[in-house]
């Protein structure tokens, strides 16, 4: 991960003393379902994560976009904000943050089926917390997955993973080569490039906004599906195949 350096600026306060918070966008009563929004970091930094960084602004986007499309549908949208900027090595900071954010979802609405959405460190995060038994599919935009990172999690899971091959802050080939180990655990994985794009997901908005509803669309109506019973049709994720 080439974007996310260590913080140069690291803050004096107590780390211990910091606290996750959950920011929910409900659904117009209670909620059948959640999606969990995870955003970037920093590859090392123990500043506090504040709503005005960039990596936290940069999914509010695709948070109200998804509240547009689920609040009527029964889908609440929720986001973590972490303690701190970073990944933070064996810490894992935003890992636990994630967990924290699981059980409160949990606590608050029960045993309702969760997708995550995670751009860069936090489709790393996505893809380390989607053993959650409430978790259905995790999609990761642009992620960061090292070569190395544990496919253990997606176990069981649907996952969508998008990147620009013109990505240079996280890696395009690696995350292709975690596609490939964590393929055969899932009960569907999809890959899909986007040609000449890069990490910020500047351009082509449009695609990277309508790829992320439709995945969750997908997931949670094959989710009712096996809940009822009954078949569903080829899901738009399982067509995402070819570089766009």
């Amino acid at each position: 991960m080439t974007a996310d350096q260590p913080s140069a600026d690291q803050p004096s306060a107590d780390v211990s003393q910091l606290q996750p918070q959950l920011l929910e966008r409900p659904a117009s009563g209670q909620p059948a379902a959640v999606v969990l929004v995870l955003y970037g970091g920093k590859a090392t930094s123990l500043e506090p994560s504040r709503p005005w960084h960039l990596s936290a602004a940069r999914m509010v986007p695709f948070a109200r976009m998804l509240h547009g499309w689920g609040r009527d549908r029964g889908v609440a949208v929720c986001t973590v904000r972490y303690r701190v900027r970073g990944w933070n090595g064996p810490q894992l900071s935003p890992v636990h943050d994630a967990r924290w954010a699981l059980d409160e979802i949990r606590r608050e609405h029960g045993d309702v089926p969760v997708v995550l959405v995670g751009h860069s460190m936090g489709g790393r995060t996505a893809m380390r917390v989607a053993d959650a038994p409430m978790v259905i599919a995790t999609i990761g935009l642009a992620p960061w997955l090292p070569r190395g990172e544990p496919v253990d999690a997606v176990r069981g899971r649907r996952v969508l993973v998008v990147h620009g091959t013109a990505d240079r802050w996280t890696s395009p080939a690696e995350s292709l080569l975690w596609c490939e180990r964590a393929r055969p655990l899932t009960t569907g994985m999809r890959r899909l490039e986007v040609f000449g794009v890069g990490h910020f997901m500047l351009r082509r908005v449009r695609l990277w906004n309508s790829v992320t509803c439709l995945f969750v669309q997908d997931a949670l109506a094959d989710r009712t599906a096996q809940l009822v019973g009954t078949k569903t049709h080829q899901t738009v994720a399982d067509q995402l195949r070819l570089n766009v």
